[in-house]
């Protein structure tokens, strides 16, 4: 479906315009919508009865499930989310760049959505090497999109030669699993597994795995392989930083999740261990890093790198724990974590917006240090207490919808034994609201006076883009009312790939 709208717009595109704003406007929405229409077009899937435990498509390249078709459209509707942030007004950059980035951010956003979509359903070596490639080349180019900016293209090239790497690891593993087994099908690897008595074999295929795995690590950012993304974060334009911190991580932590209930279920122990060493490794650093260096950061991107990497910590410490339990903590995490991303970097280019028509900001659309955020309470007090409100959900401070999604995952770890690593992530976590708090003191209690409000100047914000921002944030405030409508589809999500 979405291939098929990537030649809509391309043909929309081609279409002739009199108002350079409209064409403007004209590839966004057109994308959103692609994106919303291949959302209801994989949800009206789940009313096939007959899918049953998935049906393979392509000899087998592709396993649709429901579990699939549901992850697909999070994917697919959370994506037309982020591009409603496209920016809509902009005083100092002339509409042909503007119309430039938007038709080139617009193709490259549903590339790398396809490469996601896919991705979610690979049950092949072959297709989950192209998909990943495919949504790695899309933000490969995403950060390097202001082609204009030093920064940006440093940060694309950094990216494009890291994320090359980890892609060779991951194609080595998946030459040396090959190697040892014959097979490339991923169902029937595990099938081998499980009835194999060669140990020669069992330890190839266990280390192309692992090699498999340090690669995914890579590219979700999980320390000690984080380096990177700092730097990318910091130096892309936020409207690129948006996607990158989101998008690129949930499909492959849902993969992550696929291999890990497949492997960590099969009776040989030395898959099951090996790579649960593997991710509490990476849990653990992540934890402790994300944290501790997240204390020095001044600009704010960079902050929320390494809040992101301290994130996927948690996120790496229910998949390793691979129970029932853990694994509803983990999806509940990840959709936490990406709609509250979303709703802070909404608010953050929302902010933007703002700070550029009133000429405080040098760059378009970009706030780089947190001083920058000084006394917007007082000249914008609605979107400020939206970014506290999302900045005490990271935090965890109760009852926001963070909150709940740190219990969940410190009570599965608790409770199957990870007495450690569990206090260390509560540890952590306290650690890690001091940084929180920092942004939040300098949006209330420092005026920044080069700001005077003026009630004459028309809001740059779009409406849609408003009513994201209003809605996310009650969702986060008021999700203890109503906490049934998020479990009960976690719950049922993390029945099936545990008992699958």
């Amino acid at each position: 479906m979405i291939f098929l709208s990537i030649l809509i717009l391309i043909v929309a595109i081609a279409l002739p315009s009199i108002n350079q704003n409209i064409r403007t406007i004209l590839y966004v929405r057109i994308s959103s919508i692609i994106f919303i229409y291949a959302g209801a077009l994989a949800f009206n899937a789940l009313y096939i009865q007959s899918i049953g435990s998935g049906i393979g498509i392509y000899s087998g390249l592709f396993q649709v499930t429901v579990i699939s078709q549901l992850l697909d459209v999070f994917i697919l509707v959370l994506g037309s989310f982020i591009l409603i942030a496209w920016p809509s007004y902009s005083s100092k950059i002339n509409a042909l760049d503007r119309i430039s980035y938007a038709r080139e951010y617009s193709l490259i956003v549903l590339f790398s959505s396809l490469g996601a979509s896919l991705l979610v359903s690979s049950a092949d070596l072959i297709s989950m090497y192209l998909s990943i490639e495919l949504q790695s080349f899309g933000v490969y180019i995403l950060s390097t999109l202001y082609r204009n900016s030093e920064s940006a293209t440093s940060a694309g090239l950094k990216y494009f030669l890291l994320g090359s790497l980890s892609s060779c690891l991951i194609l080595l593993g998946s030459g040396i699993i090959y190697t040892y087994s014959g097979l490339t099908h991923l169902e029937s690897i595990y099938n081998l597994i499980s009835v194999s008595e060669n140990t020669q074999i069992l330890q190839g295929i266990t280390l192309g795995i692992v090699l498999m795995i340090v690669g995914y690590l890579f590219k979700v950012s999980a320390a000690p392989l984080h380096n990177w993304a700092p730097d990318v974060y910091d130096d892309s334009p936020s409207i690129v930083t948006i996607w990158l911190t989101i998008m690129p991580k949930i499909s492959i932590l849902i993969f992550l999740l696929e291999i890990q209930s497949q492997i960590g279920n099969s009776l040989l122990t030395i898959f099951s261990l090996s790579l649960k060493n593997v991710l509490l490794i990476s849990s653990l650093l992540s934890l402790l890093i994300g944290t501790i260096v997240g204390l020095a950061q001044s600009r704010i991107k960079r902050l929320f790198a390494y809040s992101t990497i301290s994130h996927i910590g948690f996120i790496l410490l229910a998949l390793a724990i691979n129970t029932e339990q853990s694994i509803d903590s983990f999806l509940f995490y990840i959709i936490q974590y990406s709609l509250t991303n979303l709703n802070t970097f909404l608010i953050l280019i929302g902010l933007g917006y703002i700070l550029k028509n009133q000429s405080i900001l040098e760059s378009f659309q970009d706030i780089k240090y947190i001083n920058e955020l000084k006394g917007l309470f007082f000249n914008n007090p609605v979107l400020s207490l939206s970014l506290t409100i999302c900045l005490f959900s990271m935090a965890g401070v109760p009852p926001l919808l963070g909150f709940f999604s740190k219990q969940f995952v410190l009570y599965s770890a608790m409770q199957s034994g990870y007495y450690f690593i569990g206090i260390i992530a509560i540890l952590v976590s306290v650690i890690s609201a001091s940084y929180y708090l920092k942004i939040i003191k300098v949006l209330h209690t420092s005026v920044n006076k080069d700001i005077v409000e003026d009630s004459n100047s028309h809001s740059p914000l779009s409406s849609f883009h408003s009513f994201m921002i209003s809605t996310l944030t009650l969702f986060i405030i008021f999700f203890i009312l109503k906490p049934s409508i998020l479990l009960n589809s976690t719950q049922l999500l993390a029945l099936s790939l545990f008992y699958y």
